[in-house]
């Protein structure tokens, strides 16, 4: 009999969150929830864990915690708050898998705590490698815990590369490997006049034409710096540097990734554009599980295609590729500025187009570090969020 995992998922409240639910319900003779944790959607938080009663709860503010706690007492479900309930969910003994699917900065910590405990971890959280890549790849080797890509290009690569029982593609060049090629739908701007971009609101960016997420991920995708920092994860997770990665606009979402190799080989994972298929895939590895995903079609389909990314109408593939390769500090500031821009466009402050020239300021106005520690990676952050912060004003005045 297969023993039943007991999962604690970091974000469950989120698109990705949501889906691991749905899958481990699913299959709830092997998969039991440990925890559940939120950012601020009390109220999800409390439906779910009405449902599935965990051992655990968190949500940030401690307020919450304790009216939730109030609350949910009566099922069992301890509640606690803030950075020490995530870390105490992630590294908990009674845990064999950790869900790292919090959105941003915040998920970073809890998720390096899974990996220096070496647990299971299904990474969802980009920041944990675009922000300390080093760092988590060494927690990971160092505490012998199994690493699963959930983002659905990364999963596919994963799905594509020998890695021999582990994330890390070590012997890339021995296997034959030539290149990775990332693909992106182009999101719902792909044929929009790039002179028009300054006018598009928060709701036509958040607008996807394949995939159902959150709304920061959303505009991510519409501006192509998902791909920028999914690029730099897969540098981290397959030991490969930016010139081994290719970008290609594949409007359909059906090929998540490629991986060519020398003899002409090219191997891709295809799948309907539906995050249970690799959220299953991680769960359930090396077995494969029911998703609840309808089959793909590929005569409903009829044809895929494929094009080059327009770098002026997505200028953050080229500020990605250009921090990827400068390393140390240079993803930190990419990313904290990324999520500055953003939040300043989902807020009506900020025009779309102008998203990519905050990143680019940052990049050029920051000086790049070297990072040995946390500490480091959360002080780099710090300077380039206060960097990024002040050239806001300077656009919004």
């Amino acid at each position: 009999m297969t023993h039943q995992q007991s999962v604690s998922i970091l974000g469950s409240t989120g698109s990705i969150g949501v889906n691991t639910l749905d899958v481990i319900a699913s299959n709830s003779d092997r998969f039991s929830v440990f925890a559940l944790s939120a950012n601020s959607n009390a109220e999800l938080l409390r439906t779910q864990c009405l449902a599935v009663r965990p051992k655990f709860a968190v949500i940030q503010d401690n307020e919450a915690a304790r009216q939730l706690g109030d609350e949910l007492r009566e099922i069992g479900v301890t509640v606690l708050a803030g950075q020490e309930g995530l870390e105490l969910i992630a590294t908990h003994d009674e845990v064999d898998c950790v869900m790292a699917a919090i959105v941003g900065g915040i998920g970073l910590r809890p998720t390096l705590a899974a990996a220096s405990a070496g647990k299971k971890i299904l990474l969802a959280n980009k920041e944990a490698l675009v922000m300390a890549g080093p760092l988590f790849m060494h927690a990971v080797a160092e505490s012998g815990s199994l690493l699963l890509p959930i983002d659905s290009e990364h999963n596919a690569m994963f799905q594509c590369l020998p890695v021999n029982g582990k994330a890390k593609f070590e012997n890339h060049v021995e296997d034959g490997f030539s290149k990775i090629v990332l693909t992106g739908s182009g999101g719902p701007f792909l044929k929009t006049d790039p002179a028009e971009l300054g006018n598009v609101t928060p709701e036509q960016a958040c607008a996807h034409p394949n995939w159902e997420m959150g709304k920061k991920i959303s505009v991510d995708s519409a501006t192509m710096v998902n791909k920028a920092l999914e690029l730099i994860e897969a540098c981290f997770l397959y030991g490969v540097d930016e010139a081994s990665i290719d970008i290609l606009i594949h409007p359909q979402s059906i090929i998540h990734s490629l991986v060519y190799y020398r003899d002409g080989s090219a191997l891709a994972q295809l799948g309907n554009p539906d995050m249970r298929t690799p959220i299953a895939y991680g769960l359930a590895w090396p077995d494969r599980i029911d998703a609840g995903v309808r089959e793909l079609d590929l005569v409903e389909i009829a044809s895929l295609d494929f094009q080059q990314p327009d770098l002026a109408r997505f200028p953050c593939l080229k500020l990605g590729r250009q921090a990827a390769s400068t390393g140390e500090s240079a993803p930190i500031i990419l990313n904290a500025a990324n999520e500055l821009a953003v939040e300043a466009f989902l807020g009506g402050s900020l025009r779309f187009d102008q998203i990519p020239d905050i990143i680019d300021a940052a990049l050029q106005q920051l000086p790049v570090t070297g990072i040995d520690s946390l500490e480091e990676v959360l002080e780099e952050d710090r300077k380039a969020r206060q960097l990024g912060s002040e050239l806001l004003k300077q656009r919004i005045q």
